[in-house]
């Protein structure tokens, strides 16, 4: 059975109150994005977007293999077919490549509280 990598930033990784959604998949290993992206506190949950000119910073997180159910699920808590959040690649930095995946918050971020570098809850 084929996963996909998925890179998570918020309340999946590990220790934290959504991290059950992750039950069953592989933890792969910590990561960090490049530069260019923003996280912003949504009210108890973050949403990462990608940052506008110079803007944006790295943000930190997991890197999990997640099987095609997984990500059904990952997909139904993210609100994808609600358009909360899209599931695209991810730039990270090191050895990750083109082929990590994560997801995108969509709608508007203003007048949430901007958060550097690392979720905690």
């Amino acid at each position: 059975m084929s996963s996909t990598l998925v890179f998570v930033y918020g309340t999946l990784k590990r220790g934290l109150s959504n991290h059950r959604w992750l039950r069953g998949q592989t933890f792969v290993g910590e990561a960090r994005t490049v530069a260019g992206y923003r996280m912003f506190d949504l009210g108890g949950y973050p949403g990462m977007v990608l940052a506008e000119g110079e803007d944006g910073g790295a943000i930190e997180g997991e890197v999990w293999a997640v099987d095609a159910e997984g990500l059904r699920g990952l997909d139904k808590l993210e609100g994808v077919a609600e358009g909360e959040y899209a599931f695209e690649t991810v730039r990270l930095e090191g050895k990750w490549g083109e082929e990590v995946k994560g997801y995108l918050y969509l709608r508007s971020v203003k007048g949430c509280p901007e958060v550097k570098g690392s979720w905690a809850e």
